[in-house]
């Protein structure tokens, strides 16, 4: 199998404020881009890894992260999304 590894080269100042630390919502908002996840999928996932956080969350994660995570460009699957011409 094989798996990519993520850099979060994203400012770790970009996720100042947030109750849960950078590795976590990284996670999140690639398993929803990744996999096609809903908001809750993501939401049970992380609650069967101990992780209880409200899908709401991860919507605005999503909202916030993924703009961010394209710019730094560390994931195959956050450039999939990127709106950039090519």
């Amino acid at each position: 199998m094989h798996r990519h590894h993520c850099r979060l080269s994203t400012p770790r100042s970009s996720f100042a404020g947030f109750r849960f630390p950078p590795d976590v919502i990284v996670v999140a908002v690639r398993w929803y881009l990744r996999y096609g996840l809903s908001y809750r999928d993501v939401e049970e996932l992380l609650a069967e890894r101990g992780i209880t956080v409200d899908h709401v969350s991860i919507y605005r994660w999503v909202q916030r992260f993924t703009p961010l995570l394209i710019d730094a460009g560390g994931c195959p699957e956050f450039r999939r999304f990127s709106t950039s011409a090519r």
